[in-house]
């Protein structure tokens, strides 16, 4: 039994990952990184942050929401916005199917 736990040991350690400031510290100094990169995954644009006024009213339905979903307000803001956004690109394709009909 012991035998099992060194092995799942070297299994864990032969699979660590390397820290992003390590990669970084490579590539500084003209190595070769490639190899922890898979291409499987996508960029990610940079966050920007935006300044957004609400009511008081908005506010508490928010955080209502949030409280019944579990997630954070922030989380509810972005998914409505998402939301919002899908629809209206839906709409608009429909619109536009329906005028070349």
């Amino acid at each position: 039994m012991n035998t099992y736990r060194n092995a799942v040991r070297t299994t864990r350690r032969k699979t660590k990952r390397t820290a992003a400031e390590a990669i970084a510290r490579l590539a500084d100094q003209g190595k070769d990184v490639s190899r922890f990169f898979t291409n499987s995954g996508r960029m990610m644009e940079p966050i920007q942050r935006v300044n957004v006024d609400f009511t008081a009213a908005m506010l508490k339905e928010l955080d209502g929401a949030a409280k019944e979903l579990n997630i954070s307000r922030q989380a509810v803001i972005k998914t409505l916005v998402r939301q919002g956004l899908d629809r209206h690109y839906f709409a608009k394709a429909r619109s536009r199917k329906l005028t070349q009909d």
